[in-house]
């Protein structure tokens, strides 16, 4: 692996350096590369992602007072390594960020035991159409960042927000707790009338949201009107409704100046100045470019192309040089999405969902043989 044109070799007694149990390097079944350096996207400033999974102490499964779901490390590298439970349930939900883990380029393995290659051998069973709606979702969550740091370059809050810009008094009549019940009661009836969300994967909500949303739009009900009839249902009256609503749009603007003077202070220079000079984070744009084809790509093919060979430059240049526009990025998104929702509808070489039971047993024998063997 290289850092410009620097070859760095990643040793896993570095990795585990500086983690307070020593049992985490010995019991890790499965150790690699992620992010940037396996999609052959990395720069010579590019942090080093490293992701993998183990096996707990046998206490952890057994007891009551000890748990483990994952542990997680800045120094030297940005690691995470999970609990195995915890990333098969994850990668049986086409999470992206470990679908990729398990599809990583062999030359990218920082450790690998016997029993982590059991799991890497199987690793085309986590996979199912679910990775079209998790891998769009995620590709949503870039595009939402994009178009708020877009309209904070083109039109920047100009001052922290003020009680009295809302029609708030400069203290509370009413206490926080007691305005946090009620909003939350307001919230539970407007749930209530929703949509039954168990058995969708994340991806699935933000998709269905985004109809829904539309469709409130085009029948001209509003949040803040489905807000309050929500809370005369419960039985509050207008006027303590309308404390609530100036008081909740006071909070939002709040929460927005406070989120946009962390994005002025924390944001790489160089980055920064990308970001001024095209209006919008072209890292961010990378990334949504990137899920989008890996989407289309998994959903047409049933592959998880990590290592971005052939379009590895073309993402580069969006990253680096700008070569799309922020309505060519849109455009090209909007077109992409659409393709990948066609091709969805036809696809058959994945089934919608993955064999649970399979993975099930597939994790509960790697984690027997693994306690009973004591030594991975």
């Amino acid at each position: 692996m290289t850092r410009g044109n620097q070859v760095i070799t990643i040793n896993q007694n570095e990795v585990f350096a500086k983690t307070a149990q020593p049992w985490i390097k010995d019991r890790t079944l499965f150790l690699t590369v992620h992010g940037s350096h396996a999609y052959g996207l990395n720069t010579e400033t590019s942090d080093i992602d490293v992701k993998g999974f183990l096996v707990a102490p046998k206490s952890t499964y057994l007891g009551f007072s000890k748990t483990f779901e994952q542990i997680e490390g800045k120094d030297p590298y940005d690691m995470v390594v999970y609990e195995l439970r915890k990333f098969f349930k994850l990668a049986a939900e086409c999470n992206p960020n470990i679908i990729e883990v398990l599809h990583t380029d062999p030359s990218k393995w920082i450790k690998i035991t016997s029993l982590g290659q059991k799991v890497v051998d199987n690793k085309d069973a986590f996979l199912s159409l679910k990775a079209k709606h998790t891998f769009s979702g995620y590709a949503v969550a870039q595009l939402k960042r994009i178009n708020t740091h877009r309209k904070w370059l083109l039109d920047p809050p100009r001052s922290k927000p003020e009680r009295k810009d809302f029609g708030l008094p400069e203290t509370t009549i009413v206490p926080a707790d007691q305005l946090g019940a009620a909003e939350a009661e307001i919230q539970k009836k407007i749930e209530s009338w929703d949509f039954n969300w168990s058995g969708l994967d994340p991806g699935q909500k933000i998709e269905i949201q985004g109809s829904v949303s539309k469709m409130f739009a085009e029948l001209n009900l509003s949040s803040d009107e489905t807000w309050f009839r929500a809370g005369r249902l419960i039985g509050f009256d207008d006027n303590f409704l309308e404390f609530l609503k100036k008081n909740r749009a006071y909070s939002a603007k709040l929460a927005e100046w406070t989120q946009y003077q962390s994005w002025l202070v924390t944001r790489n220079p160089k980055r920064a100045a990308l970001e001024k000079k095209y209006l919008y984070d072209l890292k961010h744009g990378s990334h949504l470019v990137r899920l989008l084809k890996m989407a289309k790509e998994i959903v047409t093919t049933g592959k998880v192309i990590v290592e971005r060979k052939e379009d590895r430059e073309e993402l580069l240049a969006i990253k680096n040089n700008g070569i799309w526009s922020y309505e060519q990025l849109i455009d090209w998104a909007t077109k992409q999405d659409q393709e990948i929702t066609e091709a969805y509808k036809v696809s058959t070489v994945l089934p919608k969902e993955p064999p649970r039971e399979f993975l099930d047993n597939l994790c509960q024998d790697i984690i027997q043989e693994s306690l009973d063997r004591e030594i991975l």
